[in-house]
């Protein structure tokens, strides 16, 4: 049985588990979820997310919401000798996978979320006009962020350890978005950061999710 997505391709959550699912090479269908009409706050789908978000999963019998418990289990269903991103074969890596995960769920993410909301979602979705105070408090914690992450990286390939994980394949679509802006800056000025960010973006999972990542492009 197929594997079904509920969501938007051009989400940065949804693009998550995407990529997820294309480093692995597992099947699965997209069905689109329509934001504009409410339908994530239909029955149907807060049957699926009862918090009315994407995406969700469904696996057979089985319900996920939350992309990053979704993309840990899609890690986890196909792990394999050439794709482990959970890096569960060892201890100590998988500990440092884990720490790493929730180092961008607890403090990058919360850093450059309010970037892209105002910088993207703001004008794009509402036409609205940025909070500039809201975007440079953000940028001045997400810097901090980034200064951490520039030392792990003196002494690492990826944030986890000398391998590719589940810890770096999470910041791709908020970085990807991020680089659309004049804070992309914040990337550039850190020279590992910015290596990083060149090497975990090249991956050909990625540059098949980097196309459906469409918000704010110019037609």
């Amino acid at each position: 049985m197929t594997i079904k997505l509920y969501g938007i391709a051009m989400s940065t959550c949804t693009a998550k588990v995407i990529s997820c699912l294309h480093e692995h090479g597992a099947e699965f269908e997209l069905v689109p979820v329509n934001l504009q009409t409410g339908e994530h706050k239909q029955p149907a789908f807060l049957a699926k997310n009862p918090f009315g978000q994407i995406p969700a999963l469904e696996d057979g019998d089985l319900t996920l919401f939350e992309s990053r418990a979704i993309s840990t289990y899609v890690a986890e269903k196909f792990k394999g000798s050439s794709c482990d991103l959970l890096r569960s074969q060892n201890p100590k890596e998988a500990a440092l996978v884990k720490t790493w995960m929730e180092v961008e769920s607890q403090q990058f993410s919360p850093a450059v979320g309010p970037i892209f909301y105002q910088s993207i979602i703001v004008p794009v979705m509402y036409g609205g006009s940025p909070n500039q105070t809201i975007i440079d408090e953000s940028s001045a914690k997400l810097g901090k962020v980034l200064d951490v992450y520039e030392k792990r990286l003196s002494s690492s390939k990826y944030l986890a350890g000398d391998f590719y994980s589940l810890a770096d394949l999470h910041h791709l679509s908020y970085i990807y978005y991020l680089m659309k802006t004049p804070y992309g800056k914040l990337i550039n000025e850190r020279p590992r950061v910015k290596a990083w960010w060149e090497d975990i973006s090249s991956r050909p999972a990625f540059k098949k999710v980097a196309a459906g990542l469409t918000l704010g492009d110019k037609n």
